[in-house]
């Protein structure tokens, strides 16, 4: 019987994770059952794995190898398997660090924009011509006998920095009005070649082509037949070709021309072509012209390429009188091309003229459409705390499929004064908060884009909300909820983090108990997972159960109940008072048991009960217990902890009464004991390590004084503090005594 989620087709409703040696993790082994709820939540303290398994995650999101961090030697092992037993692949896998600023849109992100009808409708339109383009650019090419791509030729002809569609439409008059193609046997590589053209564009080159051109003009201006501009030789030579083929001479019509008062009849095609001839060689033999002519072929003698021209110049010498106006001639060689091959210029522009119809009704459309991209602008723009609102800009262009990359829109909001800015600009003025609200924008985009793909993905998140306000931090959470709750069932989630009240939270918004877990490390079983305790009332559900069998729970209850009693009996109740002297160094803190302590719990609590050794001294069993915590696997241990923000105080305070040796000052200290005793042990204690032992006191006035009593976080800063830090402070602590 297959589980449910693979009867569904997904492939990770189990997932399991085999490491060793990867990143500091030597090992670790858990399954990720997915099947019941979609989500799991990891509180792993500072130190113990969750940088480390979130990098090997992301090993497997970028094809990366994991390694160790320092023993690069060390055998790795790196499975994270599925279902069926094969390893994840960096598709299912989105590892959501705590902060990327390099994360942004990426053209996956470009298919939230499209709407698939409007696209299909779009590239419909669209198909007809690409096709009549390839149809003219091809023969155009063939016309040419060239291998240039003729597109980009035409485009700088008519155009330059526009599109062909531009440019064909700024001559659509113009080759209407043609007749004839002049220039349609033009062998284009051989004009434009770029070595051809940065010789004619050279001063020596340049000044005898205009000389040739100044002399070829006036002999035909004199000529008996031409005329510049209206009736040249090529011109002439047209006429007798189409006089010819369409049967003018056969049907015995003749051509009359005109010379200086002479009438010449033409009666046959040869007759035409014998005047052209005599009157070309009158004019290209004239001695000037030819002088004109060899300077010109002398100053193309310096490669193969520049030779090849001049020897194509030889044989078509009307074209060289063109060349002194290079970009004209072009143009007018481009022309002829496309006359020569107009009925497919006429079908490519019609289809353009029913695209622009069709485009314009299908872009008036998209500009309605809400697509998947305004539900992510919708979800940041509505809960999420920053001081900007946001758009996309090419938002048509991206509806229609047309482009691959968002441009992101940005308007900032000051009170009542609103500003267009640039995300470069909009980056330099966010807090470090709003620049990760802005981050979490891309998470949101990247998410949304596997969903629209269909993509089973596992998200490993990292801390997400850390350094988060509030607003913020819970709007990272509900929507972290309805992708768990989306019934998609698409994602998977690990979300991992070392914040006791973000832990606490997602437990109870979505994740569950029974999925939420606390990492612990050990030198000699690696990592491991446990189930979680104390999320909810730790004093109810845990260390009251456990007062009269466990001493580190019992010490860890001390801060609960003087809270308890100052809500409920005031500052001046005995009780209050003499909690007060577990916790801080008084005059009566050597002489409170064990016993003491069990009465005031049953007073308050209203329960019986009996610990073992009673007459043990209460500050003898606290530096016991913390000698015990520092053995303790590294992990959450929250009664290890509030165990040793104790003992760390206590042993300062002693060890600071002992050097004041005042008795009458420390008794009347009302508050804030801890900071009072630090100034009065700095302005009288003398010794040679005094500054190191300040450099202590002042560490354990950073890291305990208010961190011991109640509040909403439920110890919170305690709790989400590193074993480390507190172990490495108490031992510091403790050898000034």
């Amino acid at each position: 019987m297959m589980p449910d989620g693979f009867e569904r087709g997904f492939l990770m409703d189990r997932v399991t994770v085999d490491l060793k040696n990867c990143y500091g993790i030597k090992k670790f082994k858990h399954v990720f059952d997915f099947s019941e709820r979609r989500a799991y939540a990891i509180y792993a303290p500072n130190g113990v794995m969750k940088t480390s398994l979130a990098r090997t995650f992301l090993d497997v999101a970028t094809d990366g190898k994991s390694s160790d961090r320092v023993f690069q030697k060390r055998d790795t092992v790196r499975k994270i398997t599925g279902e069926k037993g094969a390893e994840l692949s960096k598709e299912q896998v989105f590892v959501v660090e705590s902060y990327n600023e390099k994360l942004g849109p990426t053209e996956k992100t470009s298919t939230l924009l499209v709407n698939a009808d409007l696209k299909a409708e779009y590239d419909r339109v669209h198909i007809d011509i690409d096709k009549a383009k390839g149809a003219l650019l091809e023969a155009v090419k063939k016309q040419a006998n060239s291998k240039k791509d003729f597109e980009s030729e035409v485009v700088s002809a008519f155009a330059t920095g526009r599109d062909l569609q531009t440019a064909l439409n700024r001559i659509r008059t113009e080759l209407e009005d043609q007749k004839e193609s002049p220039f349609k046997d033009v062998m284009y590589d051989k004009i434009f070649d770029d070595r051809v053209l940065g010789a004619i564009g050279d001063a020596t080159i340049k000044d005898a082509l205009e000389e040739y051109g100044r002399r070829y003009n006036e002999m035909l201006n004199a000529s008996t037949f031409f005329r510049k501009g209206t009736f040249d030789y090529y011109n002439a030579g047209q006429i007798a070709t189409s006089l010819a083929n369409n049967g003018f001479f056969n049907a015995q019509h003749t051509v009359h021309l005109n010379s200086t008062g002479e009438n010449i009849e033409i009666k046959t095609k040869k007759d035409l072509e014998d005047v052209i001839t005599r009157e070309k060689n009158a004019i290209i033999t004239d001695k000037e012209l030819r002088k004109k002519f060899d300077g010109v072929q002398k100053a193309l003698e310096k490669n193969v390429t520049l030779r090849e021209f001049a020897s194509y110049m030889l044989d078509h010498e009307d074209y060289l009188s063109q060349l002194s106006n290079v970009a004209k001639f072009k143009q007018d060689i481009l022309a002829s091309y496309l006359k020569a091959n107009y009925d497919l210029y006429v079908a490519l522009m019609k289809a353009y003229d029913a695209a622009q119809t069709a485009t314009k009704r299908i872009e008036e459309q998209a500009s309605k459409e809400r697509t998947q991209w305004e539900q992510v602008i919708t979800i940041f723009n509505d809960r999420f705390v920053v001081p900007f609102k946001l758009d996309a800009r090419n938002r048509v262009s991206l509806v229609l499929g047309e482009t691959d990359v968002i441009d992101l829109g940005f308007t900032y909001h000051d009170g009542d004064d609103s500003a267009r800015i640039e995300r470069a600009e909009l980056l330099t003025s966010l807090s470090t908060g709003e620049k990760k609200a802005f981050y979490i924008l891309h998470v949101i985009f990247e998410i949304e884009t596997r969903r629209k793909a269909q993509q089973e993905t596992l998200l490993v998140i990292d801390d997400l909300a850390d350094s988060f306000d509030y607003q913020n931090k819970y709007a990272i959470i509900q929507y972290l909820k309805e992708v768990s709750d989306n019934e998609d069932g698409l994602f998977k989630q690990i979300i991992m983090t070392h914040n006791f009240d973000f832990f606490r939270t997602v437990e109870s918004r979505f994740v569950g108990y029974k999925q939420c877990l606390m990492a612990s490390k050990s030198v000699s079983a690696g990592v491991s997972l446990a189930p979680a305790l104390g999320i909810k009332n730790v004093f109810v559900r845990d260390w009251k159960t456990a007062f009269y069998k466990d001493p580190k729970k019992k010490i860890a209850c001390v801060p609960f109940l003087r809270n308890l009693v100052e809500y409920t009996e005031g500052e001046a109740d005995s009780k209050y008072q003499k909690l007060t002297s577990i916790l801080h160094w008084k005059s009566d803190s050597a002489a409170i048991t064990v016993a003491d302590l069990d009465e005031i719990y049953q007073q308050i609590c209203k329960t019986t009960g009996k610990s073992d050794q009673p007459k043990k001294l209460i500050h003898e069993l606290i530096t016991e217990q913390a000698q015990e915590c520092l053995k303790a696997p590294i992990g959450a241990n929250f009664e290890n902890k509030i165990v040793l923000a104790i003992a760390i105080r206590l042993a300062a305070e002693r060890f600071m009464v002992s050097k004041i040796k005042d008795a009458e000052f420390v008794s009347k200290i009302e508050a804030n004991q801890s900071q009072e005793l630090a100034a009065k042990f700095r302005a009288s204690f003398a010794g040679d390590n005094k500054a190191k032992v300040i450099e202590i006191l002042d560490r354990v006035l950073l890291m305990t004084p208010e961190n011991l009593h109640l509040n909403s976080f439920m110890y919170e800063p305690i709790v989400d503090m590193s074993d480390d830090a507190l172990r490495n402070l108490y031992t510091a602590v403790a050898k000034l005594a």
